[in-house]
Order: structure tokens, then C-alpha cells, then sequence
């Protein structure tokens, strides 16, 4: 591990950043400033097809705004998809992966069956459609260059977890938000045959992020609430992979009127006009509850 904490801010260029991100970024800037640390920007834009090179401009105009400072140079995911593939090719080879050429269709009808089956994200658990095709039949399908994703074998994967920890289960320190240490358990299993490797691009969100704060020597991952359960994947890949592990700090959502989180496809109020608007980072501060003198350790 590095000798000083390392945290990042690591927004997908997407669209413009809102207050929650605001939010968000000011967090772990804060805990890096408390820490003695460095504060990393991460610009995670493996959907090649939705990440658009203005929304990375603006991504900078806006920190810079808040007077947020980073090191350079700022890692960029879609630059470094031969990482995410030696990962995957590692877990091809420990058995840990297989090609899944369902389409959203055929998963749709499947999940129909058992509509009650959800992942921690309520999404329909995979019904395992492919998991044991003949390798015969993936040979023919692979040769006629059928679309596919790789998804983790669970059930192998705990298998393997078992023999390196002695548990089927994982654990993490999460920091509260007065900065006390809890202990987490939590079950890989509840997400069932996860996709590791999406269809268009070599790596997923769980696997270039686990592969991306190894890299970066992240000691804490600052982030929002609804990455909270993802963290069992992301601890499971770590342990598998013999990546360090980090210490997580899950932050509180910003919400709108009705309660809802934030998000771009909702068009929120986004940081670029506000900005445009004349407000300053102070008002943003005192707009999404952070004092000028809080940091995330005591104000979230």
C-alpha cells in the first residue's frame, strides 16, 4: 500500500455532473485533505458508446469550480482495456468465467419464471442460461463471432474464495460518518452469475474498478450509498485476483423532492449551470451539507 492514503473521484462522462456529484467529489477530497493523503480523478468511460469527450472537459471545469485539486495524469478506463482483459483472462483460466451468448430477450422471458429472484439492485437474478453449454457448442458460436458476455461462476467462485480465506462469504472495514471502523460481512452470492465482461467492451463496472484502485494503490474508496452492496463483488474479485483491500466509505444520497437519488437522466440540476448562474463553491458546500471546515470523516 502506499505510505500515504490514496482517494479518487471517478465520474463517468456521460452526461454533466450534478450536485450529488458535487457531493461526492467533495467528500473524498475532504478525507484526502484530513488524511495527510493524495486525491486522485478517475475518468471511467469503458461505454465507449455514451461517454462523450465534452463531458470530460466539462468534468474538469467543474471540479476545478469547486476547488478541487487532483494529481495528474488522470487515468482514463477506456485507455486501458488490455488491463481489464488480463484480469478476465485470469479468471478464464481458473475456471472462474464463462461466455454467456443470451440476449436481453431471452433473459427477460427466463427471468419471467421467477420474478421474485433480484439481485441487491432488484434486478432479476441471472436464470443461468449458457452456464453449461457444451464447449462444443461454444466453439461453433464463437466461430461464427455470436456477441457474448463473460459472467462469473458463482458457485466456482466461492469455491476458490473458500480455499484462499476459508470463508464463502466477504468482509471490508466501512467507516461510519463520524469515521468509526465497522466490520462487514457481506454474501458474494447474492448477486448471482454477475457479468464480469460486458459484450461490447473488454470489462465491466466491477472489474475495471477493482482492477482501477489496485492500480492506483487506493487505500479508501469514497462513494455513494448505492454502491454499498456492490462492495461484496468487488471484495470477492479482489481476494480471487490477490488485489489489496481497501477501506470504504459509503456517503449518504443527495435526494430530489419526491426522495429520488439524483442522476443525469433526470436532467438535475446540473453543476454547469449553477456555475453559469454565479454560484460559488461555497454555496454548493452549504447547499448539500458540508460546512467549509467538515470533512467526511464527520459530515456525512
Amino acid at each position: 500500500m502506499s505510505a500515504r492514503p490514496v482517494l479518487r473521484f471517478a465520474p463517468s462522462p456521460n452526461g454533466e455532473l450534478h450536485l450529488g456529484h458535487a457531493f461526492s467529489a467533495m467528500v473524498g477530497f475532504d478525507m484526502a485533505q484530513h488524511l495527510g493523503g493524495r486525491f486522485l480523478v478517475r475518468i471511467e468511460d469503458i461505454d465507449t458508446t455514451r461517454c462523450r469527450e465534452e463531458y470530460v472537459t466539462q468534468i474538469f471545469e467543474d471540479l476545478r469550480w469547486l476547488g478541487i485539486e487532483w494529481e495528474e495524469p488522470v487515468r482514463r478506463q477506456s485507455e486501458h482495456f488490455t488491463t481489464y482483459s488480463a484480469a478476465s483472462d485470469w479468471l478464464l483460466k481458473l475456471g472462474l468465467l464463462y461466455p454467456c451468448f443470451a440476449t436481453r430477450s431471452e433473459i427477460s422471458e427466463a427471468t419471467e419464471l421467477n420474478p421474485h429472484l433480484t439481485d441487491p439492485d432488484g434486478t432479476p437474478l441471472y436464470p443461468g442460461l449458457h452456464k453449461n453449454l457444451p464447449k462444443e457448442e461454444v466453439a461453433v458460436r464463437l466461430t461464427r463471432n455470436e456477441p457474448f458476455a463473460l459472467r462469473i461462476h458463482m458457485d466456482r467462485a466461492l469455491d476458490a474464495l473458500e480455499r484462499i480465506t476459508g470463508a464463502r462469504t466477504v468482509t471490508f472495514t466501512e467507516l461510519d460518518g463520524a469515521g468509526h471502523p465497522q466490520h462487514i460481512e457481506m454474501n458474494p452470492a447474492d448477486w448471482g452469475d454477475a457479468v464480469i465482461v460486458r459484450k461490447d467492451v473488454p470489462a465491466s463496472y466491477h472489474l475495471a474498478v477493482t482492477v482501477d484502485d489496485a492500480r492506483q494503490r487506493v487505500t479508501h474508496v469514497t462513494r455513494g450509498r448505492d454502491l454499498y452492496a456492490a462492495t461484496s463483488l468487488h471484495r470477492l474479485l479482489q481476494a480471487i485476483l490477490g488485489l489489496p483491500e481497501p477501506i470504504y466509505h459509503h456517503h449518504r444520497l443527495l435526494t430530489d423532492g419526491q426522495g429520488n437519488k439524483l442522476s443525469k437522466s433526470a436532467r438535475d440540476t446540473s453543476l454547469r449551470s449553477l456555475r453559469e448562474a454565479g454560484v460559488d463553491a461555497l454555496q454548493i458546500r452549504q447547499r448539500v451539507g458540508l460546512a467549509s471546515n467538515e470533512t467526511a470523516a464527520n459530515g456525512t
